[in-house]
């Protein structure tokens, strides 16, 4: 539980020393100066510090209360932004969604058209980010793929990956032993994964195969994991990649999935903030991933 003065004393304080003035507060504020003068006095007895210097005709803050002032300051225009945020949003009925820049390109983008069937009336926006967004000010909802771990948020599990070697079907080998003549395509984890031993990579599923002569380093190797799944496309070798990302291809026929071995990955899940749980916009989101994601699990 948080140990604060009341918020009404600190709006004031707030007021006070952004106008450098009790009587431009209490303007602003609507009320006496005199109110002004007693809400912040009891403020500095509720702190046991003094926050102005009283003059004659002026008031300044003394160290305590610049230490407070541009706290409370940003604080407060963050919350204001939040409000009308929300209103805006309520207003266009507009829902917000964040997830990988892969997992937005190669699984939500295709379904964006699903979510205008169900939900007529409402505009999905898609976040294509690798940072992690704040779930009360910048998206509603967000989809991630990790250990499930999200303190403070709501976690809904949807699907755990899978990694397995693909390739376009003329490039698909007999065996693992093949794969010593074959140009192999690698998605850099970089700091993402760097130290995790269970980091779905070429050098894991060749020893899961048995195919210790295979180079596991050599090939193509890309930072961005929808490259790698584009090069795979254009026939330029054979990579280890998500099967969730690639679900499409393979339906198509576009990708093979040559061998049965797969590597387990993290979890998708879907996460939101509690404070949030009954806005509409994440109650739509809710209910649309779900659907369309269930036959994932």
């Amino acid at each position: 539980m948080r140990k604060l003065p009341p918020l009404g004393a600190l709006r004031v304080f707030e007021a006070a020393a952004r106008r450098m003035s009790f009587k431009l507060a209490a303007e602003e504020l609507n009320v006496s100066a005199t109110a002004v003068s007693h809400q912040i006095r009891q403020l500095e007895e509720m702190l046991e510090t003094k926050l102005f210097e009283r003059g004659t005709r002026q008031v300044r803050l003394t160290t305590a209360g610049q230490v407070l002032f541009p706290v409370l300051r940003d604080g407060l225009d963050r919350f204001e932004q939040a409000i009308a945020d929300m209103r805006r949003q309520e207003a266009s009925k507009v829902a917000r969604l964040t997830s990988t820049v892969a997992f937005v390109a190669k699984r939500l983008a295709p379904l964006a058209g699903s979510f205008r069937e169900a939900y007529p009336e409402w505009t999905l926006r898609l976040d294509a980010s690798h940072r992690m967004v704040d779930l009360e000010v910048d998206a509603d909802a967000a989809i991630r793929l990790g250990g499930g771990d999200y303190p403070g948020l709501v976690t809904e599990p949807l699907f755990a990956d899978r990694f397995a070697p693909v390739c376009v079907p003329r490039l698909a080998p007999a065996s693992a032993a093949d794969l010593k003549h074959a140009t192999l395509i690698h998605y850099d984890w970089g700091t993402l994964r760097r130290h995790d031993a269970r980091a779905p990579v070429w050098r894991q599923w060749l020893e899961r195969a048995g195919a210790t002569d295979v180079e596991a380093g050599a090939g193509l190797s890309f930072t961005d994991e929808i490259h790698a799944v584009q090069s795979a496309i254009a026939g330029q070798g054979i990579a280890l990649l998500s099967l969730t990302l690639v679900a499409e291809e393979l339906a198509s026929g576009i990708l093979v999935q040559p061998f049965d071995l797969t590597l387990e990955s993290d979890r998708y899940d879907l996460v939101y903030s509690p404070r949030m749980a009954d806005r509409p916009a994440t109650r739509v989101l809710r209910d649309w991933v779900h659907a369309q994601f269930s036959g994932d699990a």
